[in-house]
């Protein structure tokens, strides 16, 4: 079978097992409301289950923070062996990134899903009953390669799922819910023993694996692995039973076989000329967003404040952890409407305002000069940038990496994007403390030139994906794919 492709008039062949036998339509007086999204009803549902792995995802951050002197009086650990339990989320995660890609592709999205949540209640379970460090680093380690593989397929699935005009708006719920978790577990954690905590990350996994039962699969998964009469259900049931699907199943189906006939991806097609501008965009802004030094002013944010004069830093972080979600939502709203670039554009401006009004205010402490500023900016500097990388650094790189890639790249370059995502948040973590021991304010300033140079990369190199189905975007990037 035989089908033309844009003004090019070019002609695609589709297998004819894959091929669209009849149009994929139901009771034509109700075909407007599918379209007209009245029939979202289970995009969003899906979403929704999906997105419980986001929440984990933020509570396996979170969960050191609040649990700090419980863990070590409870579990008689030193200062080095909690250091460890608190950093060694960031290695599993690492190693979940490096194997989310090819668990995607091979198990599926819900399969990935499904078995990155048993790993998280495996994890939680030890961390839960530990009696000493061994077992409640085997669980962190468990519950990081667990949040690892969630912090690149649930993206990638609300990607695949939803159609292109809500695509923004539900993927920005995979940052809301990983900031709603981490709000979550520092609030609750400052009531209940952190065993009781445990319970904040084990019990989203049960509600995630039972969410999965009644969700379809990603269809262009489907249409990839050769499933076509699943990938018809699970397209109609996205948009509804009775909406027209078949210009988009026709379209997902060229573009699988179109890619179909390119050679089997390896990890150096990643580089190949083809490929290399999605995976300098997603790269570049994973790197970016870490570089700004976002894991560090989280992970330490209460010894950031008390640095800069405050007598405690719970207050402080207590409306750190306030002031995300609103924006978060935010973010959410905006993401369709005014697009990605502007939004990452202001994102990068506030984090370099942030982090350069951060720095002022320890470089007025260090030097005695009003000395009496410098509690007051350090708190504004944070909030404006906290506040900022809600609305943008935080959320939409995620978006763009689920969208850039084609359906044949998607698990290796996702992987390689999570990769640098996650050493990024081990290296800001892992330096934090020594950077500020060397210069309070040098490394906020380092922060900031950071900053600038994401709003340059963003200004040359990122580009806007808004109202654009995956595959206009995925060929708009490599023009040469279906040449």
């Amino acid at each position: 079978m035989e089908e033309t492709t844009g003004d090019s008039e070019q002609k695609i062949s589709i297998p004819e097992d894959l091929a669209i036998k009849e149009p994929l339509i139901g009771n034509e007086s109700l075909c407007s409301k599918g379209r007209n999204g009245d029939s979202n009803w289970m995009v969003i549902f899906s979403t929704t289950v999906a997105v419980w792995g986001s929440f984990v995802f933020g509570v396996a951050v979170g969960f050191s923070s609040p649990t700090q002197a419980q863990i070590r009086e409870d579990l008689n650990l030193s200062l080095g062996e909690f250091s460890v339990f608190g950093s060694i989320v960031t290695l599993g995660a690492l190693l979940g990134a490096v194997a989310s890609g090819r668990i995607t592709d091979l198990l599926g999205r819900k399969g990935a899903m499904r078995s990155s949540a048993i790993v998280c209640i495996i994890g939680w379970l030890a961390i839960y009953f530990a009696k000493g460090p061994i077992t409640l680093d085997i669980g962190r380690i468990c519950t990081g390669y667990g949040v690892g593989v969630f912090s690149y397929v649930v993206p990638v699935f609300i990607a695949e799922i939803a159609p292109k005009t809500l695509r923004g708006a539900l993927t920005t719920l995979n940052q809301l819910f990983i900031v709603i978790g981490l709000s979550m577990t520092y609030i609750i954690g400052t009531f209940v023993t952190w065993r009781m905590l445990v319970l904040t990350g084990l019990i989203p996994c049960i509600i995630l694996l039972t969410g999965l039962i009644f969700i379809p699969e990603s269809p262009r998964w489907l249409a990839k692995v050769g499933r076509q009469n699943e990938f018809e259900n699970s397209l109609r049931k996205l948009r509804g039973k009775d909406a027209d699907v078949t210009q988009e199943a026709t379209e997902i189906l060229e573009y699988i076989a179109t890619i179909d006939s390119l050679p089997k991806a390896r990890i150096q097609d990643a580089f190949h000329r083809q490929y290399i501008r999605p995976v300098t965009v997603g790269v570049g802004l994973m790197f970016f967003q870490q570089a700004g030094g976002i894991n560090g002013i989280i992970f330490y944010a209460s010894e950031t404040f008390k640095s800069a004069g405050f007598a405690s830093g719970s207050l402080g972080t207590i409306l750190m952890a306030c002031f995300q979600v609103p924006l978060t939502i935010l973010a959410a709203v905006l993401m369709d409407r005014s697009g990605r670039r502007p939004l990452l554009m202001i994102s990068a401006s506030g984090l370099f305002l942030g982090s350069f009004v951060t720095a002022m205010s320890f470089f007025l402490k260090s030097h005695g000069i009003y000395p009496e500023l410098s509690p007051g900016l350090a708190l504004t500097g944070i909030l404006v940038y906290i506040g900022s990388f809600s609305i943008g650094m935080g959320a939409i790189p995620w978006v763009i990496m689920s969208e850039i890639f084609p359906i044949n790249m998607k698990g290796i370059g996702g992987s390689l994007v999570t990769i640098m995502n996650w050493f990024g948040s081990w290296a800001v973590s892992y330096s934090f403390n020594f950077l500020m021991s060397w210069n309070s304010y040098g490394t906020f300033f380092i922060y900031s030139s950071m900053c600038a140079l994401a709003l340059v990369f963003i200004f040359k190199v990122v580009p806007e994906t808004k109202g654009r189905t995956l595959e206009e975007i995925q060929a708009s990037m490599n023009p040469t794919s279906l040449k």
